[in-house]
């Protein structure tokens, strides 16, 4: 990466990617949980960039509410300390 510089502090042009995520998975009010594997086709869908892919591959198998699965994001999100270049969850 020689004369490559990545900060935490710049947001990315992908900012907000993630939240578009989760709201086309709940878009319909009738949907109260999601699996796994929903999110990760939606990510797909989305063409994120591979920071992002790294937050969903990290989401452990199971079935989600739209609050467990915004916590289980900026969990993953705050410990690599990408909320400011990409933006937390809700």
């Amino acid at each position: 990466m020689a004369g490559s510089f990545r900060t935490n502090t710049v947001r990315s042009p992908h900012y907000g990617a993630l939240q578009s995520v989760v709201d086309s998975l709940f878009a319909d009010r009738d949907v109260k949980s999601v699996r796994r594997l929903d999110v990760v086709v939606a990510a797909e869908s989305a063409d994120l960039p591979e920071d992002l892919a790294e937050i969903i591959a990290l989401l452990p198998p199971g079935t989600y509410t739209r609050q467990r699965l915004c916590d289980q994001l900026n969990s993953a999100i705050g410990g690599h300390a990408w909320g400011q270049v990409y933006g937390t969850v809700e």
